[in-house]
């Protein structure tokens, strides 16, 4: 990539993040058409950027956070009747399997606002998904709880009759005054006349005008329906959300990292044009991959500029025979990355790489796929850094820019990163203050708590993404599949095939040794339920411990192992989080002054080991 585009990149991330900030506070700089087309202006350039893989930060700073009982995750989106027709083909054969009714589907309308969790206690904005923030006040500022508190999922809207007489010319969207609502203590006027007039409300998806027939019924009356529920609603819409009744087939289908399988929007097809290729480029994934992306002449789709096309793999580029001058119709629908639809006319020359464009070494076929197979790849490394970053979630500074420069140091290993120290960042060229900023986020990373799935799928094994990994871990506790397991026992878990455990179970064992190592480093893991039988119940579960002090009752590594397989959060140092201090001999006066001050409980070695015996006996 050029410098100017890697310059190019960098001013947008800014401008997205204030433009974002702006948007949270309810003060927006810019129209969403605007904002939408610099976020597809910047997935064009650098599709794996962090900001474009994480959902926008909602920064409550006043707001305590809430880690929410289940994942509020995303919905799957059917822009066509084809895809459509393809989810309620995937469940009406799951219920068969599981020997179940056909399923009743139920129909409601998408809202398009601020999505939120009521339980009737707690008020908690989605977050990340996984962590949200407490915003109860919300109703004391007089949001609207449609059908009362305690009902669930639900969004924080404004009602389109007020909004179109009364803020239409104030506001861009509906929604930029909800997150002001939410996000400021200060209300402006008109936040408060709305407010008063009771047009701001949180609805519940289970309030929402609702259908509910079979899956053939709703494919052939859609437009129908879609026509009938769009009238009883008084909201800004975003679509139509279909979803399985049933509970017991809802379990049974399960869910993936991103969205659960019982559950599909339905939007309207993007948008499609026609274009020319001028040439095509190979990029290098973390597993020595190497596929294609497509450079076109600039084409306008939905209002944003497309010059990159992604073409899948290299094998498409053959059989459709891709090359400059192919012209070609592609196709964007709702927020994804511009894919090719189909080829109008094919190029007369179509190249192939025979040699990685990053290392030089010779590319093997595997199937339609290209690949280089040279473990000491540099793009490669720099992938797996970046997948590793990208997917913990917990560190800031090491963009693709600041791995590439330690790649090309040598440093192409999460070991030899995490063994720098701030003076090692300084003779590497970065700044004093980028250097500090870069050694403080590794310190971060391994104090801050982070789900152990996460940690694991961080790694890029293949065959072990978010969801695969929390599903593994909910079976086999992460100490244990470092131990060593089977294939066959891994196998057996609900949605792991042969091949796929096979996958995880080599790839674990080649990557033992970084687990290892960043384990023993001190990161600060929230381990998946259940853990083992000991982990049932005892005092120390769920709770941070710091051991510190020469420890008799085995090695350091050994004691903290074994309190992590007892669902105990290990920490390296006292902090707020930290419940007890498990002290040794020779323990430092200004360590135990710390715990006193922040009120964690102190207690000896031989205490601990004492209740642990207790559990055993």
């Amino acid at each position: 990539m050029s410098a100017a585009s890697e310059s190019r990149i960098e001013t947008l991330v800014a401008e997205l993040k204030r433009y974002n900030q702006a948007y949270r506070q309810g003060k927006p700089l810019i129209s969403d058409t605007e904002y939408d087309n610099l976020t597809e202006e910047l997935r064009q350039l650098a599709p794996d950027h962090l900001f474009l893989h994480q959902v926008e930060p909602e920064k409550f700073s006043s707001r305590r956070e809430i880690r929410h009982p289940r994942a509020m995750l995303s919905t799957e989106k059917a822009y066509t009747k084809e895809a459509l027709q393809r989810f309620v083909e995937r469940v009406e054969k799951c219920a068969i399997e599981h020997q179940l009714p056909l399923p009743e589907l139920r129909l409601t309308a998408k809202l398009d606002g601020l999505a939120a969790r009521d339980d009737g206690r707690i008020f908690a904005t989605r977050g990340n998904g996984e962590i949200g923030y407490e915003i109860s006040s919300a109703f004391e500022k007089g949001v609207v709880a449609v059908g009362g508190r305690g009902r669930g999922l639900g969004e924080i809207v404004i009602t389109n009759s007020y909004f179109n007489e009364y803020l239409a010319a104030h506001f861009e969207h509906p929604r930029n005054l909800v997150v002001g609502i939410i996000n400021s203590d200060t209300l402006n006027p008109y936040a408060e006349k709305a407010l008063a007039a009771g047009a701001v409300q949180f609805v519940p998806y289970c309030q929402l005008p609702a259908w509910q027939g079979s899956g053939s019924e709703l494919l052939e009356r859609l437009d129908e329906l879609r026509e009938e529920l769009i009238k009883q609603i008084d909201y800004p819409l975003d679509g139509l959300v279909a979803e399985v009744s049933d509970l017991q087939l809802r379990e049974s289908l399960g869910y993936t990292d991103h969205h659960y399988r019982w559950q599909i929007a339905i939007k309207s097809k993007g948008e499609t044009a026609q274009t020319k290729v001028l040439d095509i480029t190979w990029q290098v994934g973390r597993t020595g991959t190497v596929t294609p992306v497509l450079e076109v002449a600039p084409v306008n789709i939905s209002g944003a500029t497309i010059r990159r096309v992604t073409a899948h793999n290299a094998g498409l580029v053959r059989e459709r025979q891709l090359g400059p001058e192919a012209l070609i119709e592609i196709i964007r629908s709702g927020e994804v990355i511009p894919k090719l639809e189909r080829v109008i006319k094919k190029a007369e020359v179509s190249s192939l790489p025979e040699i990685c464009p990053s290392c030089q070494q010779a590319l093997v076929w595997s199937n339609d796929f290209l690949k280089c197979l040279n473990p000491h790849c540099p793009a490669q490394a720099e992938q797996r850094l970046w997948h590793w970053f990208k997917t913990l979630g917990t560190v800031d500074w090491f963009g693709i820019k600041t791995i590439r420069r330690l790649v090309e140091n040598g440093f192409d290993t999460l070991e030899k990163i995490y063994g720098l120290q701030e003076a090692d960042f300084l003779e590497l060229g970065f700044g004093s203050q980028q250097a500090r900023n870069l050694f403080a986020a590794l310190e971060l990373s391994r104090s801050k708590e982070v789900d152990d799935w996460r940690f694991l799928a961080a790694f890029g094994i293949p065959s072990l993404g978010r969801g695969d990994s929390r599903r593994l871990l909910n079976k086999i506790p992460l100490p244990r599949l470092l131990d060593g397991v089977e294939v066959a026992e891994v196998a057996a878990i609900d949605g792991f095939a042969e091949l796929t455990a096979q996958n995880i179970v080599s790839g674990i064992n080649r990557r033992h040794r970084e687990i290892s190592y960043l384990l023993d480093s001190g990161f600060n893991l929230r381990f998946s339920e259940p853990l083992s039988a000991t982990a049932a119940d005892h005092p120390f579960k769920n709770k941070g411990l710091v051991f510190t002090g020469k420890l008799t009752g085995g090695s350091r590594e050994e004691i903290e192992n074994r309190a992590r397989q007892l669902g105990i959060k290990v920490q390296k140092s006292v902090s707020s989080k930290t419940d007890y201090l498990v002290c040794g001999e020779k323990v430092g006066a200004k360590k135990i002054e710390k715990a006193a001050q922040l009120g964690v409980e102190v207690i000896s070695e031989d205490r601990y080991l004492e209740i642990l015996q207790n559990l055993d006996s």
